[in-house]
């Protein structure tokens, strides 16, 4: 069985000098089940990823949701991890839950993390206080699974309840390809020759088709920008792929299912800093039409959520938009800003939507 994980290693200057995820990233993890009856369970189910052999962890510090809920949008099942030495629940712990909501992922594991800091009573009581925080939400019926992913205790187990509760969806391979970008990069190094340079990459996963080396392929909105008149208009990007990857393995032809580098003959300074993320990358001719507006209905939580509360002191209600308030937007794997400009609408923030 194969796994796929976000896998939110800190890379990047600002990450390094906060000590927090920001920019998403993804990796592959391999589980695997010894058959001999000499290997009892949970001992049996081994991880290991792609070129290492620690699991991927990506923390949810503090209300940066967008990493999240961008990783969510391709997302058979959650991790759910709450620190052991920590009150529960924390602020991005009641949101994330949230999110998962939202997002309606119903295949969800909690980690109650950090055992090993901790006394036996406190993780009896903590494991209560999950119960209670979890009840009446979808993950309900989740398992809680106490580990130390620094003394890999338990990660067995871990594993084995991914196996058996995260089951692998149906995947569609005869449709045409259709994938949806979360990471976009410019792989060239500022000293290389014009001869040298490659095309740009896009990476994320497939969520219908088959992506093959020397394919045609076409990314959808494009190239965003306005008229003289205005008006927006959405060109798309045609290209040809040139190069698959998964990791650091390189293959000629990608599935759904799987987290997916796709090198491209596309100008690198399209793909530059994430710039395609949100986009959508397949078939010429088989994408989704492109539209400019968007009717949609609001469903509201009812609580803010990613505050920290002091005490017995209750979560505040949500209030109401103001005129010119700025919004972020999730949309897929995409965050945009966008502005509230109706003074008669009646829409709130910390909510959802469905486009109609």
């Amino acid at each position: 069985m194969q796994f796929q994980a976000v896998d939110c290693s800190v890379r990047f200057k600002n990450e390094l000098e906060r000590n927090i995820t920001i920019k998403l990233g993804y990796a592959n993890t391999k589980i695997y089940k010894c058959e001999d009856e000499r290997c009892p369970r949970p001992m049996c189910y081994k991880a290991y990823g792609s070129g290492k052999e620690d699991s991927p962890l990506c923390d949810g510090h503090d209300i940066l949701m967008a990493t999240m809920l961008n990783g969510a949008a391709i997302m058979d099942g959650a991790l759910l991890l709450i620190a052991a030495n920590e009150s529960c629940p924390q602020p991005q712990t009641s949101e994330h839950l949230a999110a998962v909501e939202i997002m309606r992922l119903q295949h969800i594991i909690i980690l109650q993390n950090k055992m090993d800091l901790i006394q036996e009573n406190v993780a009896i009581n903590q494991h209560e206080t999950i119960k209670k925080f979890i009840e009446g939400t979808v993950a309900g019926s989740a398992p809680i699974v106490p580990i130390s992913a620094q003394l890999k205790y338990n990660i067995d187990v871990v594993s084995e309840y991914i196996v058996k509760k995260i089951p692998i969806p149906e995947r569609n391979f005869i449709s045409p390809p259709n994938m949806i970008v979360i990471r976009s990069f410019d792989v060239n190094k500022p000293d290389s020759e014009v001869d040298e340079i490659k095309g740009g990459v896009a990476g994320g996963s497939i969520l219908r088709g088959v992506l093959k080396v020397n394919q045609n392929i076409e990314v959808r909105p494009g190239i965003v920008h306005k008229d003289e008149s205005g008006n927006i208009k959405c060109t798309p990007i045609y290209s040809r792929i040139v190069s698959l990857y998964t990791e650091q393995n390189e293959v000629q032809f990608a599935v759904p299912g799987g987290l997916i580098g796709v090198g491209t003959t596309m100008d690198p300074m399209l793909t530059r800093a994430d710039r395609l993320v949100g986009q959508v990358l397949g078939e010429v001719g088989s994408l989704p039409d492109v539209f400019v507006e968007l009717e949609v209905n609001f469903f509201l939580l009812r609580r803010l959520l990613g505050v920290r509360t002091k005490g017995s002191e209750r979560q505040g209600k949500v209030s109401k938009l103001a005129k010119g308030e700025i919004l972020m937007l999730n949309i897929g794997s995409m965050s945009t800003v966008s502005f509230r400009d109706d003074v008669n609408a009646e829409p709130e923030v910390k909510g959802f939507y469905e486009a109609q």
